[in-house]
C-alpha cells in the first residue's frame, strides 16, 4: 500500500494489529504513525471541546445541588441553624463550639466592614473605571491654576477585581458555616458529642495539618498569581496605555472587544495587526520547535558520546560544557551578539583570512526575510541549550539497564537500531513531560532573542504595528516592545498575553494527551 494511502483515509484509516503493523514496511510504518499522529489532533481537539463540555454541566450539576442543599438545611434545620443563614457562627456558638463561631463571626464582621468603608466604593466605581480625572482648579493659596488629581483608575479596577475575591470567599465561608451547622446538628441527634475549641486546635497539627500548611501558600497564589491573571485579563477590554494611564493623564474605561477585534481583524490596508500576529506566531512556533528538538537531540548524543566506554577526561568534559550554564546568560548572549556584529571579530576573522570581502550583516540584513539572523539565534541557542540537556540525558542513560543492549548486540542489533528501539524510546518516555514543557518555554523564551537581536532585523511590512516588529521577534519579546515603547499600549499588550495563553494551553493539552508517558504509562513500570 502506498505511503500516502494513510493520510488520505483521515479518522478512517485501518487500524493494524500488532502482527499485521510488524509486516509493513519501514515507509508504511512511518506514513502509518504520521497519519494517527495528524488523525488524533482533530480527535484530540473533540475530546478537549467535550471535555470543557462536561466540566460546565458538572459546575451546573453542582451549583444545583448546593442550591437544593441550601433549601433543605433551612427547611429541616433547627432555630439556630436559620439564624446562621444571617449571622455566621452563631449555630456554633450557640452548641458550645465558642472558637469556631467566633472566627466565622469574624469573618463575617471583617468583611461588612471593609464593604461599608472600601469594598462597596470599588464596586460602584468599577463600571466606570472612574469619573473625575485630572484636571486645573484654581488655588486661592497660590493664586494660581493647578492640577488637581481625581480618581484613580488603576486603583479601582484592582481594588474592584480584590472585593469581588473578597466576596467570593464570603459565599464560600458562608457555605461551609452552613454545613458545619447541618453536621453539628446530625451530629448531636446520634448522641455524639461536638468537637470543642481545644479538639479543634488539636485537629489543626494532626489530622488536618495538611489544610494548616496549605493555608498560607494557597493565600499567596490567589493574591499573586491568580489576581493579577485577572487583572491582566480584563485589561484587555480596557483603553488603558500610556496616554491613558488612569490617574496622571486620564482615565482608561472599558471598550469591550475592541482590542480583540483591532488584533484579530483584517482590515486590508493600513496597519494590519492580525497579519503581523500571524506572522510573529507562526516563527514562535518555528522558533520553538527547533529550539527545542535540536537541543534535545544533540545534548542527548552529546551525553552518549561522554559516557561512551574508551572516552577520557569525562568529568573534564562534563565541566567544560557545565561553564556555559555558569556564566550568566546577560553577559554570554551579549558577548556573543557583539562577536557577529558587523565591526565584529567574527567579520574581522573572516576577512582577515580572506574569505569575504565585506562585513557580513548577521543582524540587520533584511535579505530572504531576516532568514540569516534567524537561523544564527537558533544555532546560538544550541551553544546556550545543549549542556541542560547533556546533564539530563547523562542521569537518564545510566539509568537504562545494560541488559537490554546485550541482549540486543546478541540477536544482532547494530548501534543505529540500539538507539532506536532501546535509548530513544527510553528518553522520551522519560523526558516527555519535560519536551513539553520545553518547547512552551521556548515559546515565551526571552532572554536569548532579546539579549542577541532585540527582535533585528526590522520588518518594514509589519513596522507599523506596536512595537517595530522584527523578523527575528517572538510573541513575547514584542509584547514587551508593546508595553515599553512611547505609547505603551499595555490593553493590546494583554490582548496579546491571552492569545499566547490560548495557543500554549491548545498545544500542551493537544501533545500531552499524545505522550508515551501518559498514554503508556505501564510500558516502563
Amino acid at each position: 500500500m502506498a505511503p500516502t494511502a494513510f493520510l488520505q483515509r483521515g479518522f478512517h484509516m485501518k487500524k493494524y494489529s500488532d502482527l499485521e503493523y510488524l509486516r509493513l514496511s519501514k515507509g508504511q510504518k512511518f506514513a502509518y504513525r504520521l497519519a494517527s499522529f495528524f488523525g488524533g489532533i482533530p480527535q484530540a481537539l473533540l475530546g478537549l471541546l467535550l471535555g470543557i463540555g462536561r466540566f460546565f454541566k458538572k459546575i451546573g450539576q453542582g451549583i444545583g445541588g448546593e442550591v437544593a442543599d441550601l433549601v433543605l438545611t433551612f427547611k429541616n434545620g433547627d432555630w439556630k441553624t436559620r439564624i446562621s443563614y444571617l449571622v455566621m457562627g452563631f449555630g456554633s456558638m450557640a452548641r458550645g463550639q465558642i472558637l469556631r463561631g467566633l472566627l466565622f463571626l469574624l469573618f463575617e464582621a471583617v468583611f461588612i466592614f471593609y464593604m461599608i468603608f472600601a469594598g462597596g466604593h470599588w464596586l460602584s466605581m468599577l463600571p466606570s473605571l472612574g469619573k473625575i480625572g485630572p484636571h486645573e482648579e484654581y488655588n486661592p493659596v497660590l493664586d494660581a491654576y493647578t492640577t488637581v488629581y481625581g480618581d484613580n483608575s488603576f486603583k479601582i479596577l484592582l481594588y474592584g477585581v480584590l472585593t469581588i475575591f473578597f466576596i467570593i470567599a464570603l459565599i464560600f465561608t458562608w457555605r461551609v458555616n452552613i454545613k458545619q451547622n447541618k453536621i453539628s446538628e446530625q451530629i448531636l441527634r446520634s448522641g455524639k458529642k461536638l468537637k470543642s475549641g481545644k479538639d479543634d486546635l488539636r485537629s489543626l497539627v494532626d489530622d488536618q495539618f495538611h489544610k494548616t500548611l496549605l493555608a498560607l501558600p494557597l493565600t499567596g497564589i490567589l493574591i499573586f498569581t491568580v489576581l493579577p491573571i485577572v487583572f491582566m485579563i480584563l485589561v484587555a477590554f480596557t483603553n488603558y496605555d500610556g496616554t491613558h494611564d488612569g490617574y496622571n493623564n486620564s482615565l482608561f474605561s472599558w471598550v469591550g472587544l475592541d482590542n480583540f477585534r483591532t488584533m484579530l481583524s483584517w482590515s486590508g490596508s493600513g496597519v494590519n495587526y492580525s497579519a503581523t500576529f500571524g506572522e510573529i506566531l507562526t516563527w514562535t512556533l518555528i522558533w520553538a520547535f527547533f529550539a527545542t528538538f535540536t537541543n534535545y537531540f544533540l545534548g542527548m548524543f552529546v551525553a552518549m558520546m561522554i559516557n561512551k566506554k574508551g572516552i577520557r577526561l569525562k568529568k573534564a568534559w562534563r565541566t567544560i560544557l557545565v561553564l556555559t550554564i555558569a556564566i550568566p546568560q546577560f553577559i554570554s548572549l551579549l558577548y556573543v551578539s557583539k562577536m557577529f556584529a558587523k565591526n565584529g571579530i567574527v567579520n574581522g576573522i573572516l576577512m582577515d583570512l580572506g574569505w569575504i570581502k565585506t562585513a557580513i550583516d548577521f543582524w540587520g540584513s533584511t535579505a530572504h526575510s531576516g532568514l540569516l539572523a534567524r537561523v544564527m539565534v537558533i544555532v546560538i541557542n544550541i551553544w546556550i541549550g545543549i549542556p541542560y540537556l547533556m546533564l539530563i540525558a547523562t542521569g537518564i542513560l545510566m539509568n537504562i539497564p545494560q541488559d537490554l543492549y546485550e541482549s540486543s548486540r546478541i540477536d544482532g542489533a547494530n548501534a543505529w537500531q540500539q538507539f532506536s528501539k532501546i535509548t530513544l524510546p527510553y528518553m522520551l518516555f522519560i523526558t516527555g513531560p519535560y519536551l513539553l514543557t520545553s518547547f512552551t518555554g521556548n515559546m515565551n523564551n526571552f532572554n536569548v532573542i532579546y539579549l542577541l537581536t532585540g527582535g533585528a532585523p526590522t520588518n518594514a511590512a509589519a513596522s507599523g504595528a506596536a512595537g517595530s516588529v522584527g523578523f527575528t521577534d517572538l510573541l513575547i519579546t514584542w509584547l514587551f516592545k508593546i508595553t515599553t515603547g512611547p505609547d505603551s499600549q499595555y490593553y493590546l499588550a494583554s490582548v496579546v498575553g491571552i492569545l499566547v495563553f490560548v495557543v500554549v494551553a491548545v498545544i500542551s493539552l493537544i501533545v500531552y494527551n499524545v505522550l508515551p508517558s501518559i498514554k503508556n504509562e505501564e510500558d516502563f513500570q
